[in-house]
């Protein structure tokens, strides 16, 4: 199967008629998959930025390929959660969630996340878009207690430094 153009994801706003999709690309992407109420918890927030990509299908009508969850805590935006379904992976889905999520926040936004250690392929998207490591949250994820990579995107790492990454 070849890749969607990037053209042809579309990053909307997503809905709770998303949810039973959304609940299925999370238990075929993740070992430790959020619940339904979760996500009905996240979409209820006002001040969340949840996003959907649709992607063209072969039937015609478009289907869910991802989804992001994005909270905001004050003045920091936390990236909650990012899934693209496995069989849509490598297709700019993430990057383009991403992307769309950047534009609508703040310029000097800051942003921070966790990611597994051993998911290279995410770290490497993150830091392309100006995310850096910043510590480790130990046994962070419950189903291996692998640790988590903690990462901020701040205007001082787009410079290419820490100076204001909390913790750091």
């Amino acid at each position: 199967m070849t890749a969607p153009p990037a053209a042809a994801i579309d990053i909307r706003r997503l809905t709770y008629a998303d949810l039973p999709q959304v609940v299925a690309i999370e238990r075929r992407a993740f070992t430790s998959p959020w619940s339904l109420a979760m996500f009905v918890l996240e979409l209820s927030k006002p001040t969340g930025i949840c996003l959907a990509a649709e992607i063209p299908a072969s039937a015609g009508e478009p289907e869910l390929g991802g989804y992001m969850i994005c909270s905001r805590y004050d003045t920091v935006w936390h990236v909650m959660n990012v899934a693209v379904d496995p069989t849509q992976r490598r297709r700019g889905i993430a990057t383009a969630m991403i992307q769309s999520l950047l534009a609508r926040v703040e310029r000097d936004a800051q942003l921070t996340l966790e990611v597994r250690q051993s998911n290279t392929g995410a770290i490497r998207l993150y830091e392309s878009f100006g995310f850096r490591s910043a510590g480790v949250r130990r046994r962070y994820y419950q189903d291996n207690g692998e640790d988590a990579l903690v990462m901020w995107r701040t205007p001082a790492t787009l410079r290419g430094s820490l100076d204001d990454v909390p913790g750091t």
